[in-house]
């Protein structure tokens, strides 16, 4: 079935079309270990602190996470943090990305190991990923693009990425297929630099 679906940038023929991405909410610990994760390690500025609306004994946490979109966190002071990591489940969060400058990337990698957390990190083919957890046990990703791509234009590269992979009888989206796509879009995008890493599956 899932193979029938067409993959594609094109706008579909459905009564709604979002426009992106405002913000995502997550159920919290408490406020300090929050701020110290997302705020201190991950450099979000915290942007708006009120209660939450629907339960003023909670506190809502907005942080700003690099482009003006935004993340926010019910929070409390008696809850604390989860260093277990979360059960998956169906309408559960899998994890959470988040976009590194590539010529950040390696300074990102030193600041988590002195943070003290465990990650590994993955050549994904078209990109490159960190995987950490943060303070509520989720899986937190910190991504950096391999080429220099316009964000206006990444849903049409991905879009072209996925046909020639479906050519090829890839079985995931490697790099060549990205200078592929690229190329065939007219796109002179440039290539960071980055480091050695595993290519492929895993967390």
């Amino acid at each position: 079935m899932s193979n029938e679906i067409p993959v594609t940038d094109d706008l579909p023929d459905s009564p709604i079309h979002t426009t992106g991405t405002d913000h995502m909410t997550i159920w919290g610990s408490n406020e300090e270990d929050t701020v110290a994760f997302y705020r201190d390690l991950l450099g979000m500025p915290l942007v708006l602190r009120q209660p939450n609306l629907d339960d003023p004994s909670q506190t809502h946490l907005f942080f700003d996470t690099g482009d003006g979109r935004i993340i926010t966190f019910f929070v409390s002071d008696d809850r604390e943090s989860n260093p277990y990591g979360q059960r998956g489940a169906v309408g559960s969060v899998h994890h959470l990305c988040f976009r590194i400058a590539p010529d950040r990337f390696e300074e990102m990698i030193e600041a988590i190991d002195d943070d003290g957390r465990s990650y590994n990190i993955f050549d994904r083919g078209i990109f490159f990923s960190l995987y950490t957890h943060d303070n509520n046990g989720l899986v937190i990703e910190l991504s950096t693009d391999k080429y220099d791509i316009p964000d206006d234009r990444r849903g049409e590269v991905l879009a072209k990425v996925q046909a020639l992979r479906e050519a090829d009888g890839s079985d995931f989206a490697e790099d060549k297929h990205m200078k592929a796509a690229l190329e065939e879009l007219g796109m002179d995008a440039t290539a960071h630099e980055l480091p050695d890493a595993p290519t492929g599956t895993g967390v």
